[in-house]
């Protein structure tokens, strides 16, 4: 018809499209861009000195995958947020980057596994370090202002199994005062004995100490010889069944979780390395306690140049292993330490002193004394000291006087001089009841050494360089913690236990380093 138009014949062409046929190139390294982080994975760990790692191969039998391409997978995997063995050997069969990296290699996640959690432990700090000896050659550290803060990370580790040591402890107390009835039951039964020890226990015992398993079984033995000298049988062979079939193994079990507990609080059945800790996100929404590890990093230039894996959860007693740590690592500390409030202690700050290390790191109050808060001007640091007649005076003008010296000592063995102060007239104070709960005077415990260990922390704190370096601090080991566990979404172990937890650690550290570098 006139009025229409013409339909167009124009073909439609698509691109080529022929499944199973060669293609060129045929060589990965064509499709792995220059500048990829693949690539820099990849020279960063040809460059470094890998005997550590070679270390744990004894030689014979068949043979091994390569421990540098092992590494370079691992550390690559986890630049790409890939954790898990089974998602990395999926990686291997399927991603060029990976395939290119392995040289086409293909070990299954049992090799993987068994490489990260066997040959990497023990040598993961000397692996680390030979990243750090690449990051001085390459004037990205100076190790001159070391940055240090930590954080708790879940472990693999089931919530609701847990062992405590208050309950392991009451348990364990029960029981020995059921033994010790029991077993003065069966020895009122010999009267000879009775006389010869009387109301004390028999020297297997240990006389009137505690109960252990070996003194225990020793008991059981020496009783059953009695039974099968045909003396007592019936309530004494009952006895005996039940101290050797339900308070012996008790006993064990009690010792053997107080050995497990090492001086913690708590330890999770599925993971015993693990304690019982709250984890950061949790604080404002006061949630509930989870298996997890503490981990302290200290960091330059935003990279990492020092790590560790602690199971206490506070981070004051950290510092010290820390640091020791990164010394036996590196043969020397750093020359500053920046760190904030919950690393300032007594025992800290006179290792730091001690060894020459610039303190720069806060105490409790430091924050609060440069606000000037009304409500702290009653804190012990508001209060001013006499050394003439060692007193203090408060901002009431009350005199404190001297009364004794209490000594404490911390879980390491540092000892505390705490000299104790007395208020002499707080009646009639009309600021006594913001000053004190206490129901006559005010008293002031406080350790002068510290006193003054906190006024040259202050004073560095608040030069010009002390202000530039807190500054620094929020951007430098917060900025990496941002990126493991909001980026990268690292925020629960896949290992268990606390040697291969540092391996996982470690792990994820290095590649943060070579990822900065890339980046």
């Amino acid at each position: 018809m006139r009025g229409m138009k013409k339909r167009s014949h124009n073909r439609v062409v698509f691109k080529p499209y022929l499944q199973g046929q060669l293609q060129m190139p045929t060589d990965l390294d064509e499709l792995v861009p220059a500048g990829h982080l693949v690539r820099v994975v990849s020279g960063a760990i040809e460059r470094m000195d890998l005997k550590p790692l070679l270390r744990p191969y004894a030689g014979g039998g068949t043979s091994s995958y390569h421990p540098k391409m092992m590494l370079k997978v691992l550390v690559y995997a986890y630049t790409q947020q890939i954790y898990t063995s089974r998602r990395i050997a999926k990686a291997l069969r399927e991603n060029v980057h990976f395939m290119w990296l392995s040289g086409n290699s293909h070990p299954d996640f049992r090799t993987i596994n068994r490489f990260r959690g066997e040959v990497m432990r023990g040598i993961i700090q000397e692996v680390f370090g030979a990243v750090l000896e690449l990051l001085l050659e390459a004037g990205y550290v100076k190790l001159e202002h070391y940055f240090l803060d930590g954080t708790k990370i879940e472990a693999n580790a089931n919530r609701y199994q847990w062992v405590w040591a208050k309950s392991t402890r009451k348990h364990r107390e029960k029981l020995q005062e059921k033994v010790k009835g029991l077993l003065d039951e069966i020895e009122r039964e010999n009267d000879a004995e009775n006389e010869a020890y009387g109301d004390e226990d028999l020297e297997e015992m240990g006389g009137s100490g505690p109960i252990d398993a070996e003194k225990l079984e020793k008991k059981i033995q020496e009783l059953n010889e009695r039974l099968s000298g045909g003396t007592g049988k019936g309530k004494l062979a009952r006895a005996v069944r039940k101290l050797e079939r339900d308070y012996l193994p008790r006993q064990r079990k009690y010792e053997e979780q107080e050995k497990k507990l090492a001086g913690r609080n708590s330890y999770a059945k599925t993971d015993e390395g693990a304690t019982f800790m709250r984890m950061k996100e949790d604080h404002l929404k006061n949630g509930q306690l989870k298996p997890g590890y503490n981990v302290q990093l200290g960091t330059e230039n935003r990279f990492v140049v020092g790590f560790s894996v602690h199971q206490r959860p506070g981070d004051t007693g950290c510092l010290i292993p820390h640091l020791e740590q990164f010394q036996h690592q590196v043969g020397r500390l750093p020359r500053n330490v920046i760190a904030d409030a919950g690393y300032g202690s007594e025992e800290n700050y006179a290792y730091l002193e001690g060894n020459g290390v610039g303190n720069y790191v806060k105490y409790s109050s430091f924050d609060r004394e440069r606000k000037k808060c009304r409500a702290d001007r009653f804190l012990a640091s508001a209060f001013t000291y006499d050394p003439e007649r060692d007193e203090f005076h408060c901002p009431a003008g009350q005199r404190l006087v001297y009364r004794h010296t209490s000594v404490r000592t911390t879980e390491a063995g540092y000892r505390r001089q705490l000299r104790n102060y007395e208020a002499t007239g707080c009646e009639g104070c009309r600021w006594r009841s913001e000053c004190t709960r206490a129901s006559i005077h005010r008293w002031l415990q406080v350790s002068l050494s510290l006193e003054e260990m906190k006024s040259r922390a202050r004073e560095n704190l608040c030069s010009e360089r002390g202000q530039q370096l807190r500054s620094r601090r929020l951007t430098e080991v917060e900025s990496v913690f941002g990126r493991l566990k909001h980026n990268w979404g690292f925020r629960r172990f896949k290992l268990r236990g606390v040697d291969k937890v540092k391996v996982e650690w470690g792990l994820l550290c290095m590649a943060h380093n070579l990822a900065t570098i890339a980046t």
